[in-house]
């Protein structure tokens, strides 16, 4: 009875040695897990001192914008006590004296446009690290071999930001280039995938506003009026508003739809009486026999000539 009572003891331990000790795959598997999230930390603190130099240089332009103001009430408290200064004076010293002043003037406006580029750049930057950042934080897939072993994780959905190392920039810069050298395929693939994945950046209308442009050089005119819509539609009113409406318009006509081209047509006189598109609508209505309000009548839309991006 002891004997018997021994040799189940001796089963029992042996079997219990045997579930407790991991497979050469599960050890494996941990330490490929745990070398990718030193790699994530390690890539995360890279990411976060990027962040707050970019914080910083923001810091400084700002500072820097608020100086410029400073600057500019400056000048103009100083061009009104020179103006009344010299109102007294001959009209050739006080000429003099405006002249001097509008360059001053010139002057602050480029140091303005100059740091209005530069934060443009550094959000166009901030995009590209937002991006980034969502690429750290999905979760590692699983290395293919562990497919099927028993307590490794399924299948991981892929990441929902853009492919690491592409920038925003370079893409929309790279489809443009290739539209100009009448790369039409290869620019639309790019613009289609800028929107795909930076749709909601301040030059998403205009990369769906050459998407129907390009439809319309190809002579898919169905294609073009609709690919104008989205500009108007989907990203309300924007800098490319009164260009979509026109190249809508231009569509229509060229598929034989003279009516519905001249309104869109008419919206751009009414809405952007000011524009250069304004202009050609009105030529155009002009050969189709309509009727063409002219520029004072035209109501001023709250679009008006909108300062234009790329």
């Amino acid at each position: 009875m002891q004997k018997l009572y021994r040799s189940a003891l001796a089963l029992f331990v042996a079997a219990s040695l045997s579930f407790a000790a991991p497979s050469k795959e599960m050890v494996q598997l941990q330490r490929d897990v745990a070398q990718l999230q030193d790699q994530i930390r390690q890539l995360q603190s890279a990411l976060n001192e990027r962040m707050a130099a970019l914080q910083a240089l923001m810091q400084q332009s700002l500072e820097t914008s608020t100086k410029t103001n400073t600057n500019v009430a400056v000048l103009e408290s100083g061009l009104r006590e020179r103006l009344s200064q010299q109102l007294a004076a001959p009209i050739s010293s006080v000429s003099t004296k405006v002249d001097q002043m509008a360059s001053e003037f010139q002057g602050v406006r480029e140091n303005v446009s100059a740091m209005n580029e530069s934060l443009t750049k550094m959000h166009a930057q901030i995009v590209d690290l937002s991006n980034a950042v969502k690429v750290l934080q999905a979760p590692p897939a699983p290395p293919p071999s562990m497919t099927g072993v028993p307590g490794a994780p399924g299948g991981q959905p892929g990441p929902s930001g853009p492919p690491a190392g592409m920038s925003a920039k370079q893409l929309y810069d790279s489809a443009l280039a290739d539209r100009s050298r009448g790369n039409f395929d290869l620019s639309m693939q790019g613009f289609e995938e800028y929107l795909k994945w930076f749709n909601d950046t301040p030059l998403a209308p205009n990369a769906q506003y050459y998407i129907g442009q390009i439809h319309y050089d190809k002579a898919e005119f169905d294609k073009a009026v609709s690919a104008f819509d989205l500009v108007l539609e989907k990203y309300g009113e924007n800098n490319k508003s009164a260009d979509a409406h026109y190249m809508k318009g231009m569509a229509l006509l060229k598929g034989g739809e003279k009516t519905k081209a001249g309104q869109e047509f008419l919206i751009v006189i009414q809405k952007y009486p000011s524009s250069e598109m304004a202009a050609k609508a009105r030529a155009q209505r002009k050969a189709l026999g309509m009727n063409v309000p002219s520029a004072s009548a035209a109501p001023a839309g709250k679009g008006g000539a909108a300062r234009k991006r790329r």
